[in-house]
């Protein structure tokens, strides 16, 4: 055994322990042939079904010594794509800077291997440890039939996602002191759903700040789409100075927000204010880091009736006191919707009527009326509420939803909320802000002359659309399906509820867009239930915190 490298495996346990020179380590548990295979699977008939525990260990420690002695390509060998983990593996110890590796495996669970990472990050004189764990799964090889660790980005770090690198040196941006509206100072610590809004702001607004750049480990992000994805500090060497940065937000809004959406699993809220468009909060609840509430793209079910019932009133179609028969089911073009099981149908009703009910067959059977067409939908999102061009700039990456012109029972669904429409949160709470107001205002998260570039404009409505709007979102949140959740708030405040049916989810996705005086706010809930019963909660208690 190499001097100052010791290997042990003890109860399942195995452990890379690395001394002297910092990197060295020892290939344990059976000998490894210089093929990468093992000895056990020389000679042999190619293997298949899961590994089995002998060989889950055996390939564990291979993977891990290999890598502890820095031999990237060795511990590539082990892993189902070699030329990937090569790539980072080198990229670890040569780009991240990163020495003295000691990886502790811990016990074992099936395939799962979890494992510590000890190790010292040393970069032009300055140096710091750096500790974390991670963990990977051991899978048999689709073409070899070996155990293979099956290759992620997070094996090497647990915030690696596909395409990003890990970095030491100089940051790419200064750090910033993000403050909100009233210059409240905002922190990841305080508000942890602003982590990775804050890192997008430092990457595209650190160098406008007035800061300068400390020496970091850093991970920087993959940008699939151009819009800059920014970096995430892991580690800092030498401090840099901080730049400070104003944000639309509000410190109090977005303390509400985040309180909101701790209380639901895989849940997001955005918070916009109609009269000008500035984003006073956004949280997410999630597992990963993934800004739903700005990036997701997920059907909004009934909410979508918002831009519907304005098409149906602009195209003169109907209007609030019109008639909108609330049938128990309804088809078109071969295909059959419902309504929610309990709903009885209403021959009489007006739009208003299934508005506030939120009765899907209303809707179907007017997407049928004249003049409307396969593009009407799509026409009114896009140049009355500023939905789905891909324009908006709002200082972050985001996505400004996706109504596409459909045929068939596509067109239909659409106008439901179902079918090919997907929207997110920001998306949904701007489009309360215009139904308030008549006016489209592009939603942005800093200062318009931060952003540079022009932000998006929309024709709006009129203000006879606007006015039945607001009635039927009134008469939603105090007598119809928003009713429980919007309950003791008052003052002027309107609502509309949705639910997603998503296929292979026990249950549907939950929506609810509200608002209340200046303060127009949306929410989303995956697998939540019905609107009013996860995403309508998180929304009140917005409101109710105000701005």
């Amino acid at each position: 055994m190499r001097k100052g490298a010791k290997a042990a495996l003890v109860g399942g346990v195995f452990a890379v322990l690395v001394g002297g020179s910092g990197y060295g380590a020892y290939n344990v548990v059976t000998a490894v042939n210089a093929d990468g295979g093992s000895s056990s699977g020389k000679n042999s008939a190619r293997r298949s079904g899961p590994p089995s525990r002998a060989e889950v260990k055996e390939t564990a420690g291979a993977f891990l010594a290999a890598w502890a002695k820095g031999d990237a390509d060795g511990a590539a060998a082990y892993t189902d794509n070699a030329a990937v983990a090569a790539e980072v593996l080198t990229g670890y110890r040569e780009d991240a800077h990163i020495r003295k590796v000691r990886l502790t495996a811990g016990r074992i669970s099936g395939t799962r291997v979890p494992f510590t990472v000890r190790a010292t990050v040393a970069y032009e004189g300055k140096s710091k440890a750096l500790r974390y764990s991670s963990a990977f799964r051991v899978v048999r090889g689709v073409h070899s039939g070996r155990a293979l660790v099956d290759w992620r980005a997070d094996v090497v770090h647990p915030e690696l996602r596909a395409g990003d690198t890990l970095e030491t040196g100089e940051a790419g941006a200064p750090p910033i002191r993000a403050v909100d509206r009233d210059g409240r100072t905002l922190t990841a610590k305080a508000h942890p759903s602003l982590a990775p809004v804050l890192d997008q702001l430092r990457s595209r607004y650190g160098d406008r700040a007035g800061g300068r750049p400390g020496v970091e480990l850093y991970i920087d992000r993959a940008d699939h789409e151009g819009a800059g994805a920014g970096t995430k500090t892991l580690l800092t060497l030498a401090e840099g100075r901080a730049g400070t940065l104003r944000t639309t937000l509000s410190a109090s809004a977005q303390r509400a927000a985040e309180a909101a959406v701790a209380r639901y699993a895989e849940s997001s809220v955005v918070a916009v204010e109609p009269s000008t468009g500035e984003v006073l909060a956004v949280a997410n609840h999630r597992e990963d880091e993934f800004n739903a509430a700005f990036e997701g793209k997920l059907a909004p079910g009934s909410t979508m009736k918002i831009v519907t019932a304005a098409m149906l009133i602009d195209r003169g179609v109907t209007k609030a006191s019109g008639p909108a028969p609330c049938t128990p089911e309804a088809t078109w073009q071969s295909q059959t919707f419902h309504n929610l099981k309990g709903m009885a149908p209403d021959a009489k009703a007006t739009l208003a009527d299934s508005f506030a009910r939120s009765c899907n067959t209303a809707f179907v059977k007017l997407v049928d009326e004249k003049p409307l067409t396969d593009a009407s939908l799509t026409e009114e999102a896009r140049d009355n509420f500023g939905l789905g061009r891909d324009d908006w700039r709002t200082g972050i990456t985001s996505s400004d939803g996706t109504v596409p012109a459909s045929t068939g029972p596509d067109r239909a669904a659409n106008a439901i909320g179902q079918g090919q429409v997907q929207l997110n949160p920001l998306n949904l709470a701007s489009v309360t802000a215009t139904a308030m107001t008549g006016s489209f205002r592009q939603p942005v998260l800093v200062p318009k002359s931060l952003i540079g570039e022009e932000l998006a404009t929309a024709r709006g409505l009129s203000a006879g659309t606007v006015a039945q709007l607001r009635q039927m979102m009134r008469r939603t949140a105090v007598t119809g399906t928003g009713a429980r959740a919007m309950a003791g708030l008052g003052g002027d405040v309107g609502a509309k509820t949705g639910s997603a049916e998503v296929d292979g989810q026990r249950r549907p996705n939950s929506w609810f867009a509200g608002y209340r005086g200046d303060l127009a706010v949306a929410a989303m809930a995956q697998e939540g239930g019905h609107g009013g019963d996860t995403a309508g909660p998180i929304v009140a208690a917005v409101l109710r915190a105000g701005g």
